[in-house]
């Protein structure tokens, strides 16, 4: 089945038709730390995260940029993933906390590399201000511009039970502020965060939906070994929506009603979060690769009817 023939809006086709080839985004670690790490806002961070999970082999902040793109194409190529137009994506960490000057260096690195079209930011919504914003804005004259937020949740109860360190109020600002700049924008929702019910999920859709997003991504909560969160699930399992023996058919269901609230011109970039094995103390998939949950959430909208906002 092709892209176009999904009963959602598939992130890769929806970027082939805004840039007018097959896009391969290529992580960057550019060793930029977290506020919610170092004392800016908070120190340990969010207790679900364990920022190792989230980055590929070749990506190592130890590297330099264009070393890392190098490897990046390279990595892909192997996997005979060919694309027309590669993307830097600042993966790791927050990468608009630094100074203004070295944001400067660390994206035009990037783009000043001859297979880069452009660049997306992976980042907070509390860590963007008028000057970076204007950085972003000039930048996107010439190149590609993105900006990816974690919002995780637009529950302010979650969000501090987990110690995110923002609102959701400063999520909708931040994204209201970037999308006035011409900058696209994508956020990341992670489903199974302690005391949300499915009811609380599905119900969230509709403020996700008023965000006027470009993409979004959606993750399983995975439980790592040896963060805060991995002592709430073995002390409250209760707490988590997907700590039960179905968890893997919950998730899939949670995905299809959620696709079918969910504006039809918001690009869904993925269903699930991958992690290496040794890091994980618990996922509610099993073993089950993300290409499988894929294909059980396209098989059961396709058996259905459904489509990616029909119950809007």
């Amino acid at each position: 089945m092709s892209p176009e023939q999904l009963p959602y809006n598939d992130y890769g086709a929806a970027m082939r038709r805004r840039l007018g080839g097959r896009v391969q985004k290529l992580a960057i670690d550019a060793g930029l730390s977290c506020p919610n790490r170092d004392g800016t806002i908070a120190y340990g961070g969010c207790s679900f995260c364990l920022n190792d999970a989230f980055s590929p082999a070749y990506c190592r902040e130890t590297t330099s940029i264009t070393k890392q793109i190098e490897l990046g194409i390279d990595f892909h190529l192997q996997r005979r993933r060919e694309s027309d137009i590669y993307l830097a994506y600042f993966q790791s960490g927050t990468n608009s906390h630094a100074p203004i000057s070295r944001l400067r260096e660390l994206y035009n690195e990037a783009l000043s590399h001859p297979k880069i079209s452009g660049i997306i930011i992976g980042t907070r919504p509390d860590c963007v201000d008028s000057e970076k914003l204007q950085l972003l804005s000039d930048l996107r004259q010439h190149h590609y511009v993105a900006v990816e937020y974690g919002i995780e949740s637009i529950n302010d109860a979650t969000l501090q039970h987990v110690n995110r360190g923002h609102t959701y109020a400063s999520a909708i600002d931040a994204i209201a502020r970037t999308k006035a700049i011409g900058v696209d924008v994508g956020a990341h929702f992670i489903l199974g965060l302690p005391n949300e019910s499915y009811d609380d999920i599905i119900n969230s859709v509709a403020y996700i939906n008023n965000l006027n997003l470009n993409t979004i991504k959606f993750h399983q909560l995975q439980i790592y070994r040896n963060t805060p969160i991995a002592l709430e699930w073995h002390h409250q399992p209760a707490n988590f929506l997907l700590s039960t023996p179905d968890a893997c058919e919950l998730y899939t269901s949670l995905l299809v009603d959620i696709i079918r609230r969910l504006r039809p011109d918001t690009a869904i970039e993925r269903f699930t979060s991958e992690a290496p094995r040794h890091l994980l103390l618990h996922s509610p998939l099993g073993g089950m690769r993300p290409d499988q949950i894929r294909n059980k959430v396209v098989s059961q909208m396709i058996e259905n009817g459904y489509r990616q906002g029909d119950l809007l």
